[in-house]
């Protein structure tokens, strides 16, 4: 097998660890490039292929955050990671742990750790790296290592989401809700929210947003009333999706083009959380974006009295 060729049977796992450590796609993207021009150009073999790029996307992604994260202090809004329809990396007696940890909330909680921290998390909770294999990686040693490890274990256990149990049931619930949306039935989208739910979205200053976000069950279900009726005038669609592991959708203009996507968190047959990203640079890998602005003004436009 040639080098070309073991780069690409690994890519989908390279890939599936640069995008829990940077929470984008494109940089995870961008990470996974760099990585084999580094393999491509090295003199010798590896005697483990696996465990070397894996090493060399991990330090890659862990430059890049910490260079990031001076950016996404000053980030307008709250911030969210870019949405992603489909983990490439495949492990079917793992797929709900997977999808699990690639979820908005868990990569949220991911945020709060150090770039060491989190990529020692992500190599060892997610994908069951040896330490050894960890050690070399982050360039530490296999005890700070173990050390990292528990640290982000703790701080990932205290604040980890809880997600329905049954998948099944989950799907179906958003089901429901994104067929209430489309009819616009506002009753049933409202008996499906829980008291305590909260609607955020993440525009970086770079589209409409809701300022800090809407809280409680009855200003949610207003929010929700005033976008069906809006998106109902711009003839919008609405794609149910899993987008991060989770229940969601994308939402286009009547042209198919990305207005934003939705995520919803889902606990006791409720919706807990609806988080929608609508930032245009965080949805281009998704497809021609949508200007959210003319969005708008199209909207008010239509709702104007003719004569």
């Amino acid at each position: 097998m040639t080098r070309a060729e073991e780069f690409e049977e690994l890519r989908p796992l390279l890939f599936s660890i640069a995008y829990r450590i940077l929470g984008s796609v494109s940089e995870a993207e961008d990470a996974v490039q760099e990585t084999w021009l580094r393999y491509h150009t090295t003199p010798t073999e590896p005697a483990s292929t696996k465990s070397f790029l894996s090493a060399v996307v991990t330090r890659i992604s862990i430059d890049v955050l910490r260079s990031a994260r001076a950016r996404r202090e000053e980030y307008v809004g709250p911030w969210f990671p870019e949405p992603l329809l489909t983990d490439p990396y495949q492990d079917p007696a793992r797929s709900a742990e997977l999808a699990d940890s690639v979820s908005t909330a868990a990569l949220l909680l991911l945020e709060r750790l150090s770039p060491l921290e989190r990529a020692v998390f992500v190599l060892r909770e997610v994908f069951a790296f040896d330490f050894p294999e960890i050690a070399t990686a982050v360039g530490r040693s296999e005890a700070a290592c173990r050390q990292l490890a528990a640290r982000a274990r703790r701080h990932m256990q205290a604040g980890r989401p809880r997600f329905e149990a049954d998948r099944t049931e989950r799907e179906e619930l958003a089901e429901r809700f994104f067929d209430a949306f489309r009819q616009g039935d506002v009753e049933g989208l409202a008996e499906l929210l829980a008291a305590d739910v909260h609607m955020v979205s993440d525009s970086g200053g770079k589209a409409p947003q809701w300022g800090k976000g809407v809280f409680g069950a009855d200003n949610v279900a207003r929010a929700l009333a005033v976008l069906v009726s809006l998106f109902a005038q711009i003839g919008g669609v609405v794609e149910p999706h899993q987008v991060n592991g989770q229940p969601g959708a994308i939402f286009r203009d009547r042209d198919g083009k990305v207005i934003n996507t939705w995520t919803l968190d889902i606990l006791d047959g409720q919706i807990q959380a609806i988080r929608t990203v609508i930032n245009p640079d965080k949805l281009e890998h998704l497809g021609p974006v949508a200007d959210a602005w003319a969005v708008i003004r199209e909207t008010n436009q239509a709702r104007r009295p003719t004569n």
